[in-house]
């Protein structure tokens, strides 16, 4: 079941092939939602892709991590993590 990924040129060919453009249009398109994306959640907004999915940014705060090499406790200063939600819908379709 483990498979490799889908690239960035599948991904384009496919785009390309289900929108009935040239794969130069839809790589265009595919970098303009990557940048639109991008930019929204790095200013502290979300994203919903319909049927896929939110792509959002949660604040962590400060906190007590263990180096594994050492096991000494060192302070990690807050920062911000990206995070997607699932949406039910392409949950369903992978279990369904």
């Amino acid at each position: 079941m483990a498979t490799k990924p889908m690239t960035k040129t599948q991904l384009v060919a496919a785009l390309a092939e289900e929108m009935g453009e040239d794969k130069k249009t839809a790589g265009k398109a595919l970098d303009a939602i990557t940048d639109v994306i991008t930019r929204e959640v790095s200013n502290g907004g979300a994203v919903t892709l319909p049927g896929v999915g939110k792509i959002y940014c949660r604040e962590r705060p400060e906190r007590m991590v263990r180096n594994p090499a050492t096991g000494e406790q060192i302070k990690k200063d807050a920062d911000k993590v990206v995070k997607m939600t699932i949406a039910k819908a392409l949950k369903d379709s992978v279990n369904g």
